[in-house]
């Protein structure tokens, strides 16, 4: 389905949705200023908001979820983060680094004023210590392949082979740190945005121990805010202004609090009784606020798609067999499940990069425009893989789980699968497993899933963002694909950089092979169909990296 088709099924038009997105999906477009028109803010600058899922971790290094880099965009920052318009602006830098002409090595100063919420410095110092633990193998972080092949030396410790003092990145003195990178990285600022790439102090996280991120009170911030009343595994957590940020003058909120809401019709009452600020909306849900004049649709670059599990303690399974994953990944109509289920402006995928991250560095032309769609709904082809799947391995019918999350649209979503795949699938049998956000990445994590309904945002606007996760020795992977062909591919859009249309090329045909395989099975790509309090101005929504930003967020007019 044509994406300004599914937007007038809400009565929004494609313009105005990418017009929230230009200005901050949530910013008022025609007053930007942080004052009401008599020169004053609200005195009480505070906001309520909510969350669909509890903090797994608040460790930067080991973050790997949507929510944890929401809060950590938000109490902590990198050398870079993404300003109001989506840009790279100045974080823990004080200028624009000295790059060599080979584009190999940077040299960063820190900020003078740049300290942690317990008065120590940001030192380059801190740095080095966050980027070398998360290269140590014994720290086994998931996101350690985003400095693979990045940062010297950063495979070879990954590896076993070298010590992580080793790695090129090196604190030259207090505030300057210097960085060599193994290749050019086009988007190697972008990098620096993300959660993987802050600074950890050093002392302090030793001196913890155990105990560091493990609630409020065990870490130290040095981003706008500050993590308050979070004990670790609850349900709450708060935000409060951070007095020692570099640019707290910026920083008008002095508080957010956030509950974790997993059913919409809770945070609908919620937000029509004034307890909360800003919700997302799907179903009908949507259908019933159509008219609500706070209604906004904020693009997202995130996919949603099956993983199959190929491998399990140790042992192939059935879904090891290629034509039993294409004949579940075409058993499912997406345009219904968009327009039926999730009502909020998604888009059907039949690919797993989305629609408008990246062009052709040649042509200009959508990523997604170019390969079109690679794997689609198709009853009669799905039947045939399927059957010709079941003969393969000897069998007659086939039962299978389908992990998900817990909160009420997520239970949705795997009903409507269940039900597809069982009519149109008739020797197959699918059981559900719906379970807390955390305990599900636990089960991705330990293999322990058949199909499992997962997603992906984007970190920066590059397709190998995406493609990177299906590599068969990527952290992310953990479903056991692995593709001779589609790796080498991987390597050489991460490794060769100098011809950008040869790597173009390469990353269009690794997603064709994925989709040939059936590696995955898209489902959706997501548009948030947003409620906000048109007092709530400035709440930033990213298309990459981080959801929102509340650095320059504000209260007028409640």
């Amino acid at each position: 389905m044509k994406r300004n088709k599914m937007l007038s099924l809400l009565g929004i038009t494609a313009t105005s949705a990418l017009m929230l997105a230009a200005c901050g999906g949530g910013a008022d477009s025609e007053d930007t200023s942080s004052k009401s028109s008599d020169g004053e803010m609200d005195k009480e600058q505070v906001l309520n908001l909510i969350e669909t899922g509890e903090i797994p971790t608040m460790d930067s290094v080991l973050n790997t979820d949507v929510v944890g880099g929401n809060v950590m965009n938000n109490v902590f920052e990198g050398l870079y983060r993404q300003g109001l318009e989506g840009e790279l602006v100045l974080g823990m830098l004080e200028a624009e680094p000295e790059v060599s002409e080979d584009s190999l090595t940077y040299t960063f100063k820190i900020r003078e004023d740049a300290n942690w919420s317990n008065g120590d410095p940001v030192t380059a110092a801190d740095f080095v210590y966050a980027w070398q633990k998360l290269s140590d193998p014994t720290v086994a972080a998931a996101y350690n392949y985003m400095i693979q092949d990045v940062v010297e030396n950063a495979t070879e410790i990954i590896n076993g082979e070298k010590d992580p003092s080793e790695l090129g990145a090196k604190a030259v003195d207090e505030k300057t740190l210097e960085v060599k990178l193994v290749r050019a990285v086009p988007y190697f600022k972008d990098l620096l945005t993300l959660p993987m790439y802050y600074p950890q102090n050093q002392a302090y996280v030793e001196e913890l121990g155990d105990k560091f991120a493990s609630n409020s009170d065990s870490l130290i911030y040095n981003g706008p805010f500050t993590l308050t009343e979070w004990d670790g595994t609850g349900l709450s957590w708060v935000y409060q202004k951070n007095k020692d940020y570099w640019d707290a003058d910026s920083v008008k909120l002095d508080t957010i609090n956030f509950d974790v809401v997993k059913e919409t019709s809770t945070a609908l009452n919620l937000y029509e009784t004034g307890g909360i600020d800003r919700m997302k909306l799907s179903g009908e849900y949507v259908q019933t606020q159509k008219d609500n004049p706070d209604l906004q649709v904020v693009p997202t670059s995130a996919v949603f798609y099956f993983k199959f599990n190929q491998e399990r303690n140790g042992e192939k399974t059935d879904l090891a067999n290629e034509n039993i994953r294409k004949g579940i990944a075409m058993a499912y109509d997406k345009e219904v499940y968009a327009e039926t289920v999730l009502q909020n402006g998604s888009l059907p995928a039949n690919g797993l990069v989305p629609q408008g991250l990246a062009v052709d560095p040649d042509t200009g032309k959508d990523f997604r425009d170019q390969n079109g769609d690679l794997l689609e709904f198709n009853i009669e082809e799905a039947q045939k893989y399927f059957a010709k799947g079941l003969e393969e391995i000897g069998k007659d019918s086939l039962t299978l789980e389908i992990l998900g999350d817990d909160g009420e649209n997520a239970k949705k979503s795997l009903e409507y699968m269940q039900g597809q795949l069982t009519q149109n699938l008739p020797n197959l049998t699918i059981t559900l497993r719906n379970v807390p956000f955390k305990v599900r990445l636990e089960a991705d994590s330990k293999q322990d899933y058949d199909l499992q309904m997962s997603g992906w945002g984007a970190d920066y606007a590059d397709p190998i963002n995406f493609l990177e996760l299906f590599a068969s020795d990527n952290g992310n992977n953990k479903s056991g694909y692995a593709n001779d062909e589609y790796d080498t591919l991987i390597k050489s859009s991460l490794s060769e950089v100098s011809d950008l249309e040869k790597r173009w090329t390469g990353m269009l045909d690794a997603e064709k092979i994925l989709m040939e395989t059936a590696g995955i099975a898209p489902i959706y790509q997501r548009y948030n169909s947003v409620l906000e309090k048109p007092y709530a101005k400035d709440i930033v929504s990213h298309l990459v990296g981080a959801e929102n930003s509340f650095k320059w967020a504000y209260v007028d007019g409640k």
